[in-house]
């Protein structure tokens, strides 16, 4: 699977979160009623100061281990912090990142795009990886994935 690596300003995101794992057998129900959340019960259109019409799906505090906990975050990016305490916020990091660029079905192309990410030999940093939704087609969506890596130090 082909990828640039791309170096990244941060990112603020505002939206709701949750905790789950890879081998949860309720992973699938939790990520997918945050994304029902997120737009049938109004909360993307309640975010102030959008910066686009992007969406966000993010992965963070995770260790590295399949059995971890981590939190899931499905957000947009914005352009300040929202003074309602009533969302998520984080700040995707700064620095550098492996971009994949995904196309087709919204569902089945990204989660066969990570399941074959998790098998390449990519020096993450496992702070932040993100997908970011470049439009809203479910059945020939563009999604560009982010993962994040470890940053190069001189000469190592």
């Amino acid at each position: 699977m082909n990828y640039e690596i791309v170096t990244l300003e941060e990112k603020i995101a505002v939206g709701l979160s949750a905790r789950t794992n890879n081998l949860s057998p309720d992973m699938g129900n939790v990520i997918g009623g945050l994304w029902n959340q997120f737009y049938n019960e109004g909360v993307y259109a309640s975010i102030p100061d959008k910066a686009n019409e992007k969406a966000l799906g993010i992965y963070t505090d995770y260790a590295g281990d399949e059995r971890a906990d981590y939190t899931v975050v499905v957000a947009c990016e914005t352009g300040s912090v929202p003074k309602e305490e009533r969302y998520h916020v984080c700040r995707i990091p700064a620095g550098r990142y492996a971009k994949f660029v995904i196309h087709g079905d919204m569902v089945q192309a990204v989660a066969a795009a990570w399941q074959e990410i998790w098998r390449m030999d990519l020096p993450r940093s496992f702070r932040y990886d993100f997908e970011e939704y470049q439009d809203d087609g479910m059945e020939h969506a563009e999604i560009h994935i982010y993962v994040g890596l470890k940053e190069e130090r001189d000469g190592i």
